[in-house]
């Protein structure tokens, strides 16, 4: 792995400390009653700076969107042998439930962007536009043509999954139930 350098490194820190800015206020005032110009000041760069790093308000709350992204192509991709997709897919989602719920702030953090519309809106736009990759991925995978329709089901059955296990109390066992589900099928949930 490479190190990276000073400007990267300062990159980073800018783009940290934005995000950081942004949660915070959010978080004690509400979304709609902060505005960018806040943000930018309390990040201490200009508002120039702010949008150079994210394309938009409700882009400050979700600055982990390309590392989500390469995670779930990973867990296709670097699964271990003779572990399925949907199994690959159902480890990580466990995974990522329990690495953001245990965060001190993803319990405020979540009401928050429940109770703002636009929020609710950009989250789920953003996580949707991982479906071309993740279909790409897991069609790569098992030898498929792209737009492969079994792919891009899968896909998108898997992102719609992480709202449904996030919203229950037992997160594990929802995302055993849920892509057990897409690994054998309806019939079989059913036989059981």
């Amino acid at each position: 792995m490479t190190e990276l350098g000073r400007r990267e490194r300062k990159k980073l820190q800018t783009r940290q400390s934005i995000a950081d800015a942004a949660l915070e206020l959010f978080l004690a005032r509400g979304f709609d009653d902060v505005g960018v110009k806040e943000v930018a000041d309390r990040a201490d760069v200009s508002v120039t700076t702010l949008f150079k790093h994210f394309p938009s308000k409700e882009a400050l709350l979700f600055d982990e969107d390309a590392e989500m992204e390469s995670s779930l192509i990973g867990a296709v991709r670097d699964r271990p042998a003779g572990t399925s997709i949907p199994a690959a897919l159902r480890d990580h989602f466990i995974g990522a439930a329990e690495g953001h719920v245990d965060h001190p702030l993803f319990e405020s953090f979540a009401r928050l962007v429940e109770s703002t519309p636009s929020l609710r809106a950009y989250q789920r736009t953003m996580w949707l536009r991982h479906e071309k990759a993740l279909a790409e991925a897991i069609a790569a995978e098992i030898g498929a043509p792209p737009g492969d329709v079994r792919c891009a089901g899968l896909a998108r059955f898997a992102l719609e999954a992480r709202d449904v296990i996030f919203s229950r109390p037992d997160r594990e066992r929802a995302a055993a139930e849920l892509f057990g589900l897409l690994e054998h099928g309806w019939q079989a949930q059913q036989q059981a």
